[in-house]
């Protein structure tokens, strides 16, 4: 993005051997067709999926853990909850670090951070003999209490690092200095396990790009929709798990409010997920309550146990196998099945004709007319409506005994069905109803599918931003840097005098500078403080986590407390206020201000397009729609259908729709209140 907001925009293939040579091969082709000087670029902000793709393909490093005798089995007995309560074949993810390579060490601290049993020089002694013997890459070090009081995890720690200065040692301490031993250890296992595969991935990008004479400093997307600088996501890689999807939140959240929309679902559909991700009250949603690993995430405070407890903040964000490249099979009861299994980037879907046979949810939306035949991707990616048809008709039509186009259609609303599900599970399954909220769909699959999800949701208005496909990337840009910290303060907020509290908000704060400034953040950077606390009823296991900026003194319990109610009867139905309360941990999250453009494409000049034959189900069946551009667009409202085509993405206005272009280059869709149904 230029310094006056404008941007341009390329896409590039991705390299699965190895994604920073497509990060740079990219980087560097476009640098050439836009003539401009590597030299003068000031930043480059990167989202990956390298941590996220090493938990779920089992590929992070092999990987030890030192934990408080007794405890060894923490990481097995994980919090003994079932996702699926009547499934008898249910089976939990195996540990990340086998029980062969768990070791103890004999110490006890008690909840308040006294000594029970003394740290026992011989026990760790014989743990690093053993950390020895199993050679592993990475050390995770969680003991108990040890957020009370770290003394001994301190200890621990740098005779680790005396002894294998070379391996990559992460310390609970340093990671989440929370209460809850499962998630702590968990989270620090997960730190540790993708701790040198992110390094690595790093250093490789940072290598090819000064290779290139790119010498612009790397900043990491945050899985909590903030940016931190490559030096701290290496050390901390456990926060950048959602980095790619999270930026597209981001985004969102900026375009809404310079929309003035406070209340916005996002939808994102690429090739192998669709996420949503919620915008309420003009912010976003943000949840410590997350799992990895388990292949597709239903973001839920309830259903727990399908992967690996992660206990960081990550925007909330609802994950379903349905994307572009989404599988299409008939099952063996006759049901048409769509996903989660994906075609990938290699080979992709048939109709891209690198290799691919099985029938894909691109190849229905080539075969419904929905998606040029001949080409996408400004004519860089060629297309074969030949290959989807016989791959559709192989897949589904002949399974399921219907004609081409009636398969094809079932592919379209099976895979907005199961997207559906992703939508609800952070709305009707939260106790908001999605008809309050308007829809932005982007991503390079989103908008073929928005309108007609916003249909069956009740929804009556859908945003389709500029360069959709590539929204991600501007949420990239709009992130500002940003530094999380917690910790652990159990106390009875009736009981606890306002300045207690505001002074352990400095105290946590004052450690974290420092911190900040050794991970690259220079000092000089102007910046400001947030602060939320976690709460619960007493008794209960979780919290829910409310703002804390307004405290200034004067009845915290009216403040903390009278939220917290708030808060709970929202998100669960109910309040219980004449329940204790109690406040469980702080947060404070350093924010740095940063005075950004709007970014703003070179609209093209209106194209000539011939229109496409598209079916649009028995209902309507099949009709000579229009193809058009998003220049051709206007204020004035147009009437579906009508197909957008652009570089990155196609959108699809269906019938008994309007649509217009507003004076921010968005293209918006009304659905027509008939054909809407009831969203519950």
């Amino acid at each position: 993005m230029r310094p006056d907001g404008r941007f341009v925009v390329r896409k590039v293939s991705s390299t699965v051997d190895d994604f920073s040579r497509g990060i740079a091969s990219g980087l560097t082709e476009l640098l050439a067709a836009e003539s401009i000087d590597p030299g003068s670029l000031s930043e480059i902000v990167h989202g990956t999926t390298v941590a996220t793709n090493a938990i779920l393909e089992n590929k992070g490093v092999k990987t030890a853990l030192v934990t408080t005798q007794g405890f060894r089995d923490v990481l097995e007995l994980r919090r003994l909850r079932f996702p699926d309560l009547f499934s008898l074949n249910y089976t939990p993810p195996k540990p990340l670090v086998p029980r062969r390579r768990r070791f103890e060490v004999a110490e006890r601290l008690l909840m308040d951070g006294s000594t029970r049993i003394p740290l026992d020089s011989a026990s760790l002694d014989a743990a690093l003999d053993a950390l020895g013997d199993a050679q592993p890459e990475a050390i995770a070090i969680c003991l108990l209490h040890s957020y009370v009081n770290p003394d001994h995890e301190e200890r621990v720690r740098d005779a680790i690092q005396a002894r294998f200065p070379d391996t990559y040692v992460s310390a609970s301490i340093d990671v989440l200095p929370e209460i809850r031993e499962y998630e702590r250890t968990s989270t620090t296992v997960i730190n540790a396990y993708i701790g040198p595969v992110v390094d690595s991935y790093l250093q490789s990008l940072r290598v090819r790009l000064d290779n290139d004479h790119i010498n612009a400093p790397v900043s990491i997307m945050q899985s909590n929709g903030g940016v931190m600088s490559d030096i701290a996501a290496r050390r901390a890689p456990a926060s950048i798990i959602e980095s790619g999807p999270a930026a597209g939140v981001v985004g969102a959240h900026r375009l809404a409010a310079r929309l003035g929309l406070n209340d916005v679902i996002t939808f994102d559909m690429g090739g192998t997920t669709a996420k949503a991700s919620l915008i309420e009250g003009g912010e976003r949603s943000l949840t410590t309550e997350y799992e990895v690993g388990a292949g597709i995430s239903l973001s839920s405070r309830l259903v727990k146990g399908r992967g690996h407890a992660l206990k960081l903040p990550v925007i909330d964000i609802a994950e379903v196998g349905a994307g572009g490249g989404s599988i299409v099979r008939v099952d063996a009861g006759g049901s048409l099945k769509v996903g989660p299994e994906s075609a990938g980037a290699s080979p992709g879907p048939a109709c891209y004709r690198l290799g691919g046979t099985d029938a894909t949810v691109t190849d229905a939306n080539v075969a419904l007319g929905y998606i040029n035949p001949v080409s996408i991707a400004g004519g860089s990616v060629d297309l074969d409506m030949n290959a989807a048809h016989e791959a559709l008709q192989r897949s589904a039509a002949t399974p399921l005994g219907v004609d081409l186009l009636e398969a094809a259609y079932g592919v379209y609303a099976v895979a907005n069905i199961t997207m559906i599900r992703a939508i609800k599970s952070v709305t009707t399954y939260r106790g908001r109803d999605p008809r309050d909220f308007a829809l932005m769909a982007f991503g390079g699959s989103g908008p073929l599918h928005a309108a007609e999800i916003a249909r069956s949701l009740g929804i009556k208005r859908v945003i389709i931003p500029e360069a959709p496909g590539v929204f991600s990337a501007l949420g990239l840009l709009e992130a500002a840097p940003e530094y999380g910290f917690s910790r652990t303060m159990i106390a009875d907020p009736v009981e606890l005098d306002a300045n207690t509290l505001i002074k352990a908000y400095e105290a946590l704060e004052s450690a974290s500078l420092s911190r900040m400034i050794e991970e690259g953040l220079s000092a000089d950077r102007d910046g400001a403080w947030s602060r939320t606390a976690d709460l619960r009823y007493r008794g209960q296991a979780y919290e829910l986590t409310v703002d804390a900026n307004s405290i200034q003194g004067g009845d915290i319990t009216a403040f903390l407390v009278e939220h917290f109610h708030e808060e709970h009867e929202r998100t669960y139905g109910r309040r219980a206020s004449d329940e204790p309360v109690d406040l469980v941990t702080i947060r404070s999250t350093y924010r740095i201000a940063l005075e950004q453009p709007v970014p703003s494409s070179s609209r093209p000049s209106p194209m000539q397009h011939l229109p496409r034959v598209a079916y649009f189900g028995s209902q309507h069946g099949e009709v000579s729609t229009p193809v058009v551009s998003r220049a051709d667009l206007t204020a004035a409202d147009r009437e579906g259908p009508l197909i957008i085509d652009e570089y990155d993405s196609t959108t699809l206005v269906p019938p008994n729709s309007m649509v217009h272009l507003d004076d921010m280059g968005n293209i918006v869709i009304d659905i027509s209140s008939e054909d809407t149904v009831n969203a519950s």
